[in-house]
């Protein structure tokens, strides 16, 4: 691993926002996930559309496509970008008990979306857990993590297994 440098602290030590006026504009995407692990039954009441408060999973697709747009708003030095795509999808995992989140922003810009896809789909599975808590508090988010992105000086990554 190559060393680097934390390009939000200045060499002070004092949090600063990345200056990217000289980047040039790339096309620029970033793919995300979190899983929302849950009871059986709650599951069930989720697909068959049985939820009382109505469609949990547009709610929380909705909710994460808004999440990705207000970015700047919640996490400290992100730049607001405008974003030309935003997609959020949950699939149901019957055998492991879950709902898999996945979602993708792009965008043509001077900086990367990653944190703009990884606040979406930490946001569905936020609202997945908020909408479902009264009948299942158990329910666990996990697995939020970057899964690829491409665009910019660095170019195309993509995780490899459970790497860190």
């Amino acid at each position: 691993m190559t060393e680097q440098t934390l390009t939000h602290l200045d060499a002070k030590g004092q949090a600063r926002m990345v200056d990217v006026s000289e980047k040039q504009h790339t096309e620029r995407e970033a793919r995300a996930m979190a899983v929302i692990r849950m009871l059986p039954e709650t599951l069930a009441m989720i697909v068959e559309g049985k939820h009382k408060k109505g469609d949990v999973m547009a709610t929380a697709r909705i909710a994460g496509i808004m999440a990705a747009k207000k970015t700047p708003d919640i996490i400290p030095m992100c730049h607001p970008l405008m974003l030309t795509s935003v997609k959020v999808e949950l699939t149901p995992n019957i055998e492991q008990s879950c709902v898999e989140i996945t979602a993708i922003c792009k965008l043509v810009g001077q900086t990367g979306v990653e944190m703009e896809a990884l606040t979406a789909a930490s946001a569905a599975a936020l609202t997945l857990y908020d909408m479902c808590k009264a009948v299942d508090k158990g329910m666990i988010i996990d697995q939020v993590q970057l899964l690829e992105k491409k665009g910019g000086k660095s170019g195309h990554w993509q995780r490899q297994g459970n790497e860190v």
